[in-house]
């Protein structure tokens, strides 16, 4: 059988194993209530949770993105790897404590807490975007990879890839996703382990090309500033995310939590080693000599260096083992997005903005069509944007710029922020950010910063992290401001407090305060005092987080 049947085979032999796991994972699950089918009963272990946490990390736009970036500008602008893998440790020394002992069930949940559901959901959007064109890079990275390998249709295999995941997705929820994450790592380090000796040791590699080559890159003066930007969003922009507070807010314990996300980050930079040779081996290799492939690579190939290396530089058994890692690194990383993406919706803003009192047959089905929805649109980008890199960090943009700074505002300042500043701050941080241009986009730069390129069309300023500081300044201002107007009445709340959060009228119709259950640091169940969920019009909303339960010591 030639290369392309086999391959085709093994494709569908890996797929229907990890079908198969997420099915059973599903059976693991005791019934269709939130914290069942979103945080797998807060069950999960230290090892399947540091095993999910890097398998979500690491996608198939990591690594195909990391080769392709020490492929074209070495380790000075591989900055996936390192700003993903520091947003783990800033993320625990940030949110991981607070968020646990609030007992959130996702991201979302301080918001609407703070806000009132309505105005909290519109921090959905940011989220949502931000998943969809995640799941995008590594689908079109798988997309690329079958077409070099096993000169498979993209569209065929992107489609059906995604297909596979949201099957197993909405049978199971976070246990299908977890347990299948454990089988997809280990395909991953599996196949690149076994691949990269056999990349090196290719006739057409020169060693002494590899290792006189500019591997390390380099950051020229006037590039410091976007350097530094790109750093500041991809760490910081990594934070945000409810993949990742899915599984810190699914673990056991939260001394289990702060410790997977320190193992996390030391598992995910090993990660990036074996992609990062194969991008550096790929540049010291006579491709003009190659077998079956007879011509130079440029920097257009860039974006598929990996599944080249892995087709042409290896022989045909161990690239189906390459291609099952790039493919495992695809599932798992889209299964966990899409899955976030669809819990939030689920939760926040269909259940608690609409329908609070939604039978669990309507919610099960809530579920399932949001989970093919966020599939839908993520194929869709897949299949129309090309850079694997480019989709992986600009993917936290907006997360970066608008998430991050009302998370650590709500999280952290809880005191000092209200409504007003919510949607100041929003519309302030979207407005600038789209100001200063993107160009994969087709966005035209409005603003040109100082040390703006006039050749190449360049922002060399930081304008997403200038974007960012502008949305933090304006939460705490706006709110400061209406602050100090309303509670001092210098203007009359009754007439002018359109959202209903000062004036007086709206106070005195609130509802008894609803008894909620946290943990404390050592993560012992305790009763935390009555706290008023209030919603954007001043009346009391559907809570956040559920109403009086017990747990578990």
């Amino acid at each position: 059988m030639g290369i392309y049947v086999v391959g085709a085979v093994g494709i569908l032999v890996f797929y229907c194993a990890v079908l198969a796991v997420g099915i059973w994972a599903g059976t693991k699950q005791k019934n269709r209530g939130d914290e069942e089918v979103l945080l797998a009963g807060r069950s999960i272990g230290l090892a399947v949770g540091v095993l999910t946490l890097i398998a979500t990390w690491v996608g198939g736009g990591y690594i195909n993105g990391t080769a392709e970036a020490m492929f074209n500008t070495g380790l000075a602008w591989c900055q996936v790897p390192i700003g993903y893998s520091l947003s783990l440790l800033f993320g625990v020394m940030l949110f991981v404590k607070p968020m646990r002992e609030e007992n959130y069930f996702t991201m979302l949940d301080p918001f609407q807490r703070k806000y009132g559901n309505r105005i909290g959901a519109l921090l959905y959007l940011p989220a949502l975007l931000g998943d969809i064109v995640w799941v995008g890079a590594i689908l079109n990275a798988l997309g690329s990879s079958l077409v070099v390998i096993l000169e498979l249709d993209p569209i065929t295999s992107v489609v059906v890839s995604a297909v596979f995941a949201a099957v197993y997705t909405m049978v199971g929820g976070l246990y299908s996703v977890t347990y299948t994450d454990v089988l997809q790592l280990a395909c991953i380090i599996i196949g690149l382990l076994l691949s990269t000796p056999y990349i090196y040791l290719n006739p057409a590699v020169d060693p002494q090309l590899v290792s006189s080559s500019d591997w390390l890159g380099h950051i020229e003066q006037q590039d410091i500033g976007e350097w530094l930007d790109v750093l500041f969003l991809i760490t910081f922009g990594g934070i945000p995310w409810q993949g990742y507070f899915q599984r810190i807010l699914s673990l056991r314990s939260l001394k289990i939590a702060q410790i997977l996300s320190i193992v996390g980050m030391f598992g995910c930079v090993a990660m990036a080693i074996a992609p990062a040779f194969i991008g550096v081996v790929a540049k010291g290799t006579d491709w003009s000599s190659v077998p079956d492939f007879h011509r130079n690579v440029t920097k257009r190939d860039a974006e598929i260096i990996l599944p080249l290396a892995l087709r042409f530089l290896t022989p045909a058994w161990v690239s189906f083992f390459g291609l099952g890692a790039i493919t495992a690194a695809v599932m798992s990383s889209a299964d966990s997005s899409i899955l976030a993406s669809s819990s939030m919706f689920y939760r926040n803003i269909y259940k608690l903005a609409f329908r609070p009192n939604a039978s669990e047959r309507e919610m099960t089905w809530v579920m399932r069509i949001s989970v093919l929805t966020i599939t839908a649109l993520s194929t869709l980008i897949a299949l129309t944007v090309t850079s694997v890199y480019y989709l992986s960090y600009v993917s936290s943009d907006l997360v970066y710029v608008i998430l991050f700074p009302q998370l650590l505002l709500v999280v952290h300042f809880s005191k000092y922020v209200n409504s007003y500043g919510c949607i100041a701050s929003y519309v302030v941080g979207m407005v600038l950010r789209l100001l200063g241009g993107e160009e994969g986009l087709g966005l035209p730069p409005l603003i040109r910063y100082p040390m703006y390129n006039e050749e190449t069309g360049d922002q060399k300023f930081p304008f997403r992290t200038f974007a960012m500081l502008g949305s933090l300044v304006s939460h705490l201002l706006v709110s400061g401001v209406t602050n100090h107007l309303f509670m001092n009445r210098v203007i009359d709340p009754a007439r002018w407090d359109i959202l209903g959060i000062f004036n007086e009228q709206s106070s005195d119709n609130e509802l008894p305060a609803i008894s909620t259950v946290s943990r404390n640091v050592d993560d012992q169940p305790i009763i935390r005092k009555d706290e008023l969920v209030s919603d954007s019009n001043g009346g009391v909303a559907n809570p956040a987080v559920e109403t009086y339960r017990s747990l578990p010591a």
